[in-house]
């Protein structure tokens, strides 16, 4: 016999847990989130958690990301602590052509409300000391910051349950589906029949859309951090390629691999990123490894977001996307809009999967 819900959301992670505990807010049951394996396992618990803005491009996709970085404040005062932590972004340059760069961008960023400061040496210094002094200068913005992935996923969770949602771990999707208006979701464990259906298992999307005949354009990036031992409050900002975090350890990396469904750490990306960290910041050099790991990022064949209804095949939506960290909140929330509603407050057409036909 099957289990019935009204939603179910394939994907347990922070784009998964922010769209079940949004749409509990207005749809008081009926909700299952199922997973593969156990909450931040993939992705979501493999991320330095930037809530980051200033530098992306172009100027409406940061203009998309600063909305939801608005509505952190917010969430965090709905679903508890997260240690959310506006500290701002600095990203600096070490040559006359990046600051050429900084300029143009700060010009293109102000044109949809993102402000973004280009500082020379002596600025950058006073506000953030321990950069090097061989940089040029450093773009700074007060828009961005980052938060605790653990503690957010948790009270997604923690949240989502109050509301009435069901989570399901440990029992993978093995088929879909669609019979007379309904989802017929087939896992290892039992069968669940659904009116509505979201596919947001990261990137694993693309497998999970296989099932009903369509393409999700994802594929895994590679991603290696190294965490050093817990230090004196060094870093005031979030960097371009590290962030401090609230009991001092510092989360140190920008690497990007395409090396498939591949997790393994690598020596040489390790030390090219404990040699990165010296270059952005000196005392670095006095601080010990105490680990280093890999994650998978979602990666859009076109590197942009791509959620909303999939054509064709009534109830059924997709969520996959790069930096879900920063998006989280808002996705959430117009992915609720949408499934209730049918319209959102923020126009969603360019992130359709359309765009890949």
């Amino acid at each position: 016999m099957s289990r019935e819900y009204d939603t179910i959301i394939i994907g347990g992670g922070i784009i998964g847990n922010g769209i079940a505990y949004h749409l509990s807010e207005v749809q008081s049951d009926g909700i299952l989130v199922l997973d593969k394996n156990y909450p931040l396992s993939g992705t979501s618990g493999s991320t330095q958690a930037w809530i980051w803005i200033h530098s992306k491009s172009p100027s409406w996709y940061a203009e998309f990301s600063l909305y939801s970085a608005e509505l952190y404040g917010y969430l965090q005062r709905k679903i508890g602590d997260i240690e959310f932590d506006r500290a701002g972004g600095i990203s600096p340059f070490f040559t006359e052509t990046e600051r050429e760069q900084a300029f143009k961008l700060a010009e293109c960023q102000a044109e949809v409300g993102i402000e973004i400061q280009v500082l020379n040496r002596e600025d950058a210094l006073a506000r953030e000391p321990a950069l090097s002094p061989k940089i040029l200068g450093a773009m700074y913005s007060p828009a961005d910051g980052n938060v605790n992935p653990m503690r957010l996923v948790e009270q997604y969770m923690r949240a989502s349950k109050k509301n009435g949602v069901t989570f399901e771990y440990y029992n993978p999707v093995t088929g879909i589906e669609k019979q007379q208006g309904s989802f017929i979701v087939t896992t290892a464990k039992t069968v669940f029949r659904c009116k509505k259906l979201i596919l947001s298992a990261g990137i694993w999307t693309r497998e999970l859309g296989k099932l009903l005949g369509i393409d999700v354009p994802v594929k895994p990036v590679r991603g290696q951090i190294i965490i050093t031992e817990p230090l004196a409050p060094l870093m005031k900002h979030t960097l371009s390629i590290m962030r401090q975090t609230s009991n001092g350890e510092v989360l140190v990396g920008n690497s990007q691999e395409n090396a498939g469904i591949d997790r393994r750490s690598t020596l040489d990306v390790m030390i090219e990123t404990a040699n990165m960290a010296v270059k952005y910041v000196p005392d670095l050099a006095k601080a010990k490894v105490v680990r280093g790991f890999s994650g998978l990022r979602v990666m859009p064949e076109d590197e942009f977001p791509i959620f909303g209804v999939v054509p064709g095949i009534e109830n059924l939506y997709v969520a996959a996307l790069h930096s879900g960290i920063t998006l989280s909140p808002l996705i959430g929330t117009l992915m609720t809009e949408l499934i209730t509603g049918g319209e959102t407050s923020v126009p969603i057409d360019r992130f359709s999967i359309t765009r890949f036909a």
